[in-house]
């Protein structure tokens, strides 16, 4: 996908936020692959590698970079690979982003700068100075619960411009924020649920799905909650949202990703 070009969503549905499997202290590539190949099995629409589920926090640029490579070789195009690429950094950023690229991932998460607290200037400058060093579509992500740092619908709006930023994972849990931004947005701009919870309030003002936790081990669940959405079978989508939020709550009842790894 060359610059500029960036239109269609890089996935509709239920993208999983994939955990990281461990071994000995060492990434655990035997059971990454096991995971990888049980998720397409299940019909899962796209796959987020390095995200916070992966725990990309504490990993390394190096094994970040192997990951997501290790992921796209063992996909091979059946399923988009989203690279986790975000840090508090927009050199570092930016140069991982271009390994990421580099590595064959189809699209880039870049969360919110951490810790720094950027102001909106701040924000616009580091989300267009690494779009310009990619061509790879960008969905950012704003999740200030953990980041302190939140993307307004006023800079949502800016950034959206930009041909290289196609969408944004939307965390932080405020509807009427969401429904600002799908406000003032393209329809070509995609908008992402990150909580489980508001899977279906968010595709009813005009999501195109969820990068997911729960999927990490009800892959059909998350899945079907956005097909019976799409397919106009809002009852049946309802119900499996409002059936799943006790297993929702569950992942939730420690700091992520504890949870589902233990699940």
């Amino acid at each position: 996908m060359m610059k500029g070009s960036v239109s269609l969503p890089l996935f509709t549905g239920a993208a999983t936020a994939l955990i990281t499997p461990f071994k000995d202290g060492k990434i655990d590539y035997v059971s990454m692959g096991k995971l990888i190949e049980w998720q397409i099995g299940q019909g899962i629409d796209a796959l987020v590698i390095c995200g916070t589920s992966g725990e990309a926090a504490t990993l390394s640029s190096l094994e970040k970079v192997q990951l997501v490579k290790f992921a796209v070789d063992l996909t091979d195009k059946r399923v988009p690979v989203i690279a986790g690429a975000g840090t508090n950094s927009t050199e570092t950023t930016a140069s991982l982003a271009k390994e990421m690229e580099n590595a064959g991932a189809d699209g880039l998460l870049i969360v919110t700068p951490y810790y720094n607290k950027c102001t909106d200037s701040g924000l616009i400058a580091h989300y267009e100075t690494i779009a310009d060093k990619v061509s790879l579509p960008i969905i950012m992500y704003s999740v200030a619960s953990r980041t302190g740092v939140n993307i307004s619908p006023r800079i949502v709006k800016i950034l959206s411009d930009h041909p290289n930023i196609a969408g944004i994972k939307e965390a932080s849990g405020n509807i009427s924020q969401i429904c600002e931004i799908a406000a003032c947005v393209s329809d070509n701009f995609s908008l992402y649920s990150g909580n489980d919870d508001q899977i279906v309030p968010l595709l009813a003002l005009g999501g195109k799905g969820v990068i997911s936790v729960l999927s990490n081990i009800a892959h059909r669940t998350a899945h079907d909650i956005c097909e019976k959405f799409f397919q106009g079978d809002l009852e049946g989508s309802r119900k499996l949202q409002l059936k799943a939020l006790p297993l929702i709550k569950a992942l939730f009842c420690e700091v992520n990703p504890i949870p589902v790894r233990a699940a």
